[in-house]
């Protein structure tokens, strides 16, 4: 099965940049990676997705524009490099694998903080 690790999340100010790491103890294969979030108090969000098999993304459009999905084949790691953080953008951010961008996710990371201060 497929174990994922988050990275990089911190505390940072309002337009500051972080990059954010999804790590994989196996191959993602044909999977999609996704990237959500979740504020405090809120639900659960959709925010990036890659697919392995042609490196196609989507992003949702609070993000588009700022942030980027990215994949390194060889290491097997997902990467969200977000830019232009908002204090909006602060959430618990879960990196997630399943068979594609809009189906259940099979595999889900332990997550990573994410604080924008204004």
């Amino acid at each position: 099965q497929v174990q994922l690790v988050e990275s990089g999340g911190g505390l940072v100010q309002a337009g500051d940049s972080l990059r954010l790491s999804c790590a994989a103890s196996g191959r993602f294969g044909s999977y999609a990676t996704v990237w959500f979030r979740q504020a405090r108090g809120k639900g659960r969000d959709f925010v990036a997705g890659i697919v392995w098999s042609d490196g196609s993304t989507y992003y949702d459009d609070s993000v588009k524009g700022r942030f980027t999905i990215s994949k390194e084949d060889t290491e097997n790691t997902v990467y969200l490099q977000m830019n232009s953080l908002k204090p909006a953008d602060t959430a618990v951010y879960y990196c997630a694998a399943g068979e594609g961008i809009a189906t259940p996710m099979d595999y889900w990371g332990q997550g990573t903080q994410v604080t924008v201060s204004s």
